[in-house]
């Protein structure tokens, strides 16, 4: 279900009834993309049901799908129409067209095109969890993710506010400590997959695939300035990951252990959806407060009046670095 998790806080929400949020959704309902539409996004039922719900709530966790749909042209074909209709002008008037009427010529062209080009289609899943305070997005980047909060800001109401989680130690900082020491966080073992940058104007890189990670050399890249963005790790021998230093969760797999106990746990029948939101939202649930740990407690920011405080976070490691982390964005809220 989930590929991915980029983690928010909600710092403020008036939450409102299920029947009020599937009201909100339903009318940014997914509409495939028009004749001349470039991009077209839009809500989808979770459980595939065709008219179903676009807000499914097991045991308290709230289940949303946004599905995007987006056609684009072949530059090359535009590019070559758009070359033979600036010749054909200039052959009829003595004048090529440049600038801004080159620009509206090339639009046209696309605008032309459009109707005959193949839509593909993504969806995102996420997952609003009201009880831990979390909203987390099934994505690989910030700017997705963030395109995902700012529409849910938008429609869920309540005054709802998130911002991007984050920890008092920056997962670059943390990654390149248990690397040199050669020693994992508690609950964590560190896998065979890591990418290491230099953070210079050069970004001098290198990549370990399928390598173990316990040797000296690792640590050499890190004394001489790389470091870390990108590692993978397991959690309580349940979950892997690829945990990246915009604290972005990658690669996510649910390991056999986990699987056979779910197995195990419905006898072999078909619990379908609502087994399968239990199963990733429980195991999440639980690696994501040990990750934060593990990361020196969750950063803690300046409280506005009258907007619920998180939960405090545990005390930081001697080593953690307590600045403010450079990746740090600022908060969706509704107007």
């Amino acid at each position: 279900m989930f590929k991915n998790a980029l983690i928010y806080r909600i710092t403020q929400w008036a939450q409102p009834s299920l029947a009020e949020i599937e009201d909100r959704l339903a009318a940014a309902r997914f509409a495939e993309c028009g004749a001349t539409q470039i991009e077209s996004a839009g809500f989808v039922e979770p459980r595939g049901d065709k008219h179903g719900a676009l807000a499914e709530s097991i045991a308290g966790h709230i289940l949303l799908k946004l599905c995007t749909e987006t056609k684009a042209v072949p530059g090359s074909v535009v590019k070559q129409r758009l070359e033979a209709q600036l010749e054909k002008i200039q052959a009829d008037t003595g004048r090529k067209p440049k600038g801004k009427q080159a620009k509206e010529i090339k639009e046209g062209i696309v605008h032309e095109l459009l109707p005959r080009a193949f839509p593909k289609r993504a969806t995102t899943w996420v997952w609003v969890d009201p009880a831990a305070q979390r909203v987390v997005v099934d994505a690989g980047s910030l700017k997705k993710a963030d395109k995902v909060t700012s529409t849910l800001v938008e429609l869920l109401g309540g005054g709802l506010t998130l911002t991007l989680l984050q920890t008092e130690a920056s997962p670059a900082t943390a990654m390149a400590e248990w690397l040199a020491s050669k020693e994992a966080p508690a609950g964590f073992t560190v896998d065979r997959e890591c990418e290491l940058k230099q953070p210079d104007s050069e970004k001098s890189t290198v990549r370990y695939a399928r390598h173990t990670l316990d040797i000296d050399e690792v640590g050499e890249h890190i004394k001489q300035g790389k470091l870390p963005t990108q590692l993978a790790m397991t959690w309580d021998g349940r979950v892997s990951f690829v945990l990246t230093e915009s604290m972005t969760l990658k690669k996510l797999k649910l390991l056999d252990v986990v699987l056979e106990d779910n197995e195990r746990s419905r006898g072999g029948s078909d619990g379908g959806f609502d087994t399968d939101v239990a199963l990733i939202t429980g195991e999440l649930g639980r690696l994501i407060p040990d990750l934060v740990d593990a990361l020196g407690g969750e950063l803690q920011r300046n409280a506005l009046p009258g907007t619920p405080a998180a939960a405090p976070a545990p005390a930081a490691a001697p080593s953690a670095d307590t600045s403010t982390p450079p990746w740090e964005e600022p908060a969706l809220a509704t107007s």
